[in-house]
């Protein structure tokens, strides 16, 4: 069995040491909250109104019925924000001049969608769409504030392909052409397999954002998460359903935030 060189060993001893300094540190923070947060003068009320046991048990069951509206909103929303999102970016990227006006209407679309707050969209489209007079189903909340998940988001993934559609090399083009492939061949058997691989951990964070941006269509009508966790405190005067659609949203959220952690690093390792 071969020994560690000096610099693995002093490497090794590092690590643990880092190790043993974060976990002290991070042991030695809770254990300041334990001790002096309780200690703070209002915490009674403050527990009362945001950490009631009782409340929470009571609710929690039918919050995580309403997650359900949220994951549906959700699944249906990201099939088409891609795809809407790949159509801008291959816009944006058309090199001929003839086609040079889907080049302007990309760039206006990705300025338009990415300039406008996501909660001002939900109004205007969420309220001014169904206030024509449309019947049903036309003027469900449910669809019009998917249609502005849709429009807001893929502006933003949009971005995110096209960077990657730059990213791939000159030379993959130039070979490509060199071996006959048409050009919308190129780009759909060369460049976009590269492109889209470089940006997944990208996408990913946008796929979590996606997922709590679901709450803002509570402000339209659909009984999700948070308009369910608002109808609950209003009932009952007290905050604690807040705090269990906050839990719900994290054990959602940070695995999703940890994978694309793993992702970006796995891709850098490649890289390096």
């Amino acid at each position: 069995m071969s020994q560690l060189s000096p610099r693995k060993r002093y490497e090794q001893q590092e690590r643990r040491r880092s190790l043993l300094i974060a976990t002290a540190s991070l042991l030695s923070v809770c254990a300041a909250l334990y001790y002096f947060v309780p200690k703070a003068p209002g915490w009674d009320a403050v527990k009362r109104s945001f950490f009631n046991w009782p409340i929470l048990e009571k609710t929690f069951p039918t919050l995580l019925k309403a997650f359900l509206w949220d994951i549906a909103i959700f699944a249906w929303s990201l099939p088409l924000i891609m795809v809407l999102a790949l159509a801008i970016a291959l816009c944006r990227n058309v090199r001929k001049p003839a086609l040079f006006p889907l080049r302007v209407f990309g760039a206006l679309y990705t300025d338009i969608f990415r300039g406008v707050p996501i909660i001002l969209l939900v109004y205007l489209i969420g309220f001014g769409v169904p206030g024509l007079g449309l019947s049903r189903p036309w003027n469900s909340p449910y669809l019009w504030g998917t249609v502005t998940l849709v429009l807001t988001y893929s502006a933003y993934v949009a971005e995110v392909l096209r960077s990657g559609i730059e990213s791939v090399h000159k030379s993959q083009r130039a070979a490509s052409e060199s071996l006959g492939l048409s050009e919308a061949d190129t780009m759909r058997y060369v460049i976009l397999p590269q492109a889209i691989r470089r940006q997944v951990p990208a996408m990913m964070n946008f796929v979590i954002a996606l997922q709590k941006d679901v709450a803002l269509l509570s402000f339209i009508g659909p009984v999700e998460l948070l308009r369910q966790a608002n109808v609950y405190k209003s009932l009952m005067a007290n905050f604690t359903p807040y705090v269990g659609a906050a839990i719900i949203f994290l054990c959602v959220t940070i695995p999703a935030t940890r994978y694309a952690d793993y992702l970006l690093a796995k891709q850098r390792s490649v890289r390096t």
